[in-house]
C-alpha cells in the first residue's frame, strides 16, 4: 500500500502542476508583419512607450527595424532557413534592440518563434545580422510580436 500511495501522490502533484502551468498561458494576437524594404512605415506598430527614459516619439522606435525576412540557404536537399535583419538607429542615443518574432505557416499555425538582440548601435548607425532557425520551409509569414529599443549604457 505504501508504494501505491506514493505513486498516487506523485500523479496528483503532476496533474495539479500541469493545470497550474497550463492556466498561465496568455494568448496575444497583437503581432505585426515583419518589415521588408518595401513595407511603408505607417503600417507598423504605433503607440509604444518610450524606452530608457527618452522623450522621443515612441511610435518611431519600431521604424528602426528596417528589414526582417526569411533567407532560404537550403541546398542539395538540406533545409537551411535563416532570418536576416537590418536595424538603423534613428534616435539621438546609443541604443539596444530586442524583438520577439514568430513564423506562421499558410494554415495559420505557428511553426517557430524566437528573440533577436542587437546591442550598442550608435545614433545613425545601421546594424545587420542573421540567425539560424529550425524551420523546414521558407513559405511562412513573419510577425513581430514585441519590439523594444532601450538606451545602451
Amino acid at each position: 500500500m505504501g508504494r501505491l500511495g506514493v505513486v498516487a501522490a506523485g500523479a496528483a502533484v503532476t496533474m495539479v502542476g500541469g493545470l497550474a502551468v497550463g492556466g498561465c498561458a496568455v494568448e496575444d494576437d497583437s503581432s505585426t508583419p515583419a518589415p521588408d524594404e518595401g513595407t511603408p512605415t505607417a503600417e507598423r506598430q504605433q503607440g509604444e512607450e518610450p524606452q530608457g527614459g527618452r522623450a522621443e516619439d515612441s511610435g518611431r522606435e519600431r521604424d528602426d527595424l528596417v528589414s526582417f525576412k526569411v533567407d532560404d540557404r537550403s541546398q542539395a536537399g538540406f533545409e537551411d532557413i535563416w532570418v536576416t535583419w537590418t536595424v538603423k538607429n534613428s534616435s539621438s542615443e546609443k541604443s539596444d534592440y530586442t524583438w520577439e518574432w514568430e513564423a506562421v505557416g499558410p494554415d495559420g499555425k505557428r511553426l517557430y518563434n524566437s528573440t533577436e538582440f542587437v546591442t550598442d548601435v550608435q545614433p545613425g548607425q545601421t546594424a545587420t545580422g542573421d540567425s539560424m532557425t529550425t524551420l523546414k520551409t521558407s513559405g511562412v509569414k513573419i510577425n513581430i510580436t514585441e519590439f523594444d529599443r532601450s538606451k545602451a549604457w
